[in-house]
């Protein structure tokens, strides 16, 4: 099964309606970014739940590069160094206000991030999931995006089938998955909490998982009961070190994306600690000497949280 068979796959599992609120975005951004904008895609809470006003919404923006979207020296730089740059935005309709925050990401950075050239999972495990579409610029993009996606789905199976037993299901698959992705972040999902995400969109995991093991490089047959693999003991091994790696290696990139949050993001400080509150359920408080100077200050703060068990 070729790549093209699984993009259109992913194609079948887009919503086919997007809101207006999401629109109202898209439009925001159109403006801001002008010709360079390449894609606008959604995804997270607020998709799987429908209502865009319940939270913030959360968009990837494919650019053509940094510099054309940026036109400025050093946003550029910063993306490119350590992708994605995250903003804050806004857009009304009618009397409500719908709030996002956006992430920036070149189209040979998406394309590389969800390929098997991309060693950590920040971006090929997200867009492995179930994802809105919102904007395409033309057919050209749309293509690139939806290849994009079927790769993303192919390198997360690859990099997890080492790790999972022999004999398995979609679910196992992308339990196990998931939750080392989460691992290998500064991330405070649980694991009845990845479950609960599978279970939502069980369709979109059974369909794509079934064309995918026609994809992947390893041998895989199908079973009344699901799957069985025939991995050899050192991939199985060389993965287990890689997936250790990529958890030392994640959260010290989150925590640098954090860090670099609190400068491009409008309320960047206070969105990073309602997210964490959100979802650990702990209340924080934020020292006024890491408001005033949250480069010098907020590695401590993050630090206390990390050890507080807020995030893992």
């Amino acid at each position: 099964m070729s790549l093209p068979a699984l993009a259109e796959v992913r194609e079948q599992y887009v919503p086919a309606d997007v809101h207006p609120a999401i629109k109202a975005l898209s439009a925001c951004l159109k403006e801001k970014i002008g010709d360079a904008l390449c894609s606008v895609l959604f995804y997270g809470s607020c998709l799987r739940g429908g209502d865009p006003f319940d939270g913030l919404v959360d968009l990837y923006v494919i650019v053509d590069s940094y510099r054309t979207a940026y036109r400025r020296v050093v946003p550029s730089i910063f993306n490119w160094l350590l992708p994605p740059n995250v903003y804050y935005l806004e857009a009304a309709l009618g009397d409500e206000k719908v709030r996002a925050k956006y992430a920036v990401v070149s189209r040979d950075d998406f394309k590389r991030g969800t390929s098997n050239r991309w060693f950590h999972s920040y971006l090929w495990a997200r867009f492995a999931q179930p994802v809105g579409i919102v904007y395409f610029r033309d057919q050209k993009c749309r293509e690139e995006i939806f290849l994009s996606l079927g790769q993303s789905v192919t390198t997360f199976i690859e990099r997890t089938l080492p790790v999972i037993p022999i004999a398995f299901d979609d679910a196992l698959l992308w339990r196990e998955g998931l939750m080392r992705t989460y691992r290998a972040e500064l991330r405070v999902e649980k694991k009845e909490r990845t479950a609960g995400l599978i279970e939502a969109d069980r369709p979109y995991y059974e369909a794509v998982t079934r064309i995918a093991m026609e994809a992947v490089r390893y041998p895989v047959s199908t079973t009344e009961k699901g799957y069985t693999s025939r991995i050899g003991w050192a991939d199985r091994q060389l993965q287990r070190v890689f997936w250790g790696t990529r958890s030392i290696q994640g959260k010290f990139l989150s925590l640098m994306r954090l860090v670099k949050a609190a400068f491009t993001f409008d309320g960047g400080l206070d969105y990073i600690v309602w997210k964490l509150e959100r979802h650990s359920g702990q209340r924080i408080e934020v020292p006024d000497y890491v408001r005033r100077a949250p480069l010098l200050f907020a590695w401590g703060l993050f630090w206390r949280l990390y050890r507080k068990g807020v995030f893992r």
